[in-house]
């Protein structure tokens, strides 16, 4: 039988994880408006988590302190986190690791699309502005608000997500693609916080669409 203390330990420690970055249908929309050819194994990683617990949701986000600038080096350096427990949240160097793996099974001729499917999720999680910004007391109020923000519709409304053009022809520009775009949602995060709002769905459109175009960009590269 728990004690009061042990359950208000419980308490505590489960307030100071993350949520999930955007439901499952965003993730799968993210996935179709890139051209992703299994884009139905996009929202694989967050079913991961159920079982896999801290070892997986780490992969998922970075929270950093307002004024933070988030550089291709920083992506980088966090590869070597990938997979690891004893750390904070690392989401761009999953992006990195996964890329590393997916690349490596591919060359050795394994069956390779799993790895693909962790790098989709990261990916398209990199969008998401509350997961760039401290956990605080607005986050945890505004999280899943926020994430599920345009699930129940995005999938009928995959035309709303512009994807541009991003090349990518290394893994050094794929670090300085995720340090833009991680910067741009950390911005939005801070904004939203300043303003103790909500994303619109205009900006959660535009920031899905940074997801998709990044994600393109990396199937071109590795011709998937």
């Amino acid at each position: 039988m728990k004690t009061r203390s042990t359950i208000v330990l419980i308490i505590l420690l489960a307030s100071a994880m993350p949520a999930h970055a955007w439901f499952d249908e965003t993730h799968v929309a993210i996935a179709k408006a890139a051209g992703y050819r299994k884009w139905y194994n996009a929202a694989a990683a967050d079913v991961a988590k159920v079982k896999l617990g801290k070892r997986e949701s780490l992969n998922h986000y970075h929270n950093s302190a307002k004024g933070t600038v988030i550089t291709p080096e920083m992506v980088l350096a966090q590869a070597c986190l990938y997979d690891e427990i004893e750390a904070d949240g690392h989401l761009y160097g999953a992006i990195i690791g996964a890329f590393r793996a997916y690349v490596e099974a591919k060359k050795s001729g394994r069956y390779a699309e799993n790895y693909l499917a962790y790098l989709v999720h990261y990916i398209g999680d990199l969008s998401m502005p509350l997961h760039h910004t401290l956990y605080n007391t607005f986050n945890r109020k505004n999280h899943a608000a926020n994430d599920g923000l345009i699930d129940d519709e995005v999938l009928e409304n995959t035309d709303k997500i512009i994807v541009y053009k991003i090349t990518i022809k290394s893994e050094a520009e794929l670090a300085d693609e995720v340090a833009r775009i991680a910067n741009l949602s950390k911005q939005l995060g801070h904004t939203l916080e300043d303003e103790n709002r909500r994303m619109t769905r205009d900006e959660a459109y535009r920031q899905v669409a940074q997801s998709a175009s990044l994600l393109r960009a990396v199937l071109a590269m590795v011709k998937n």
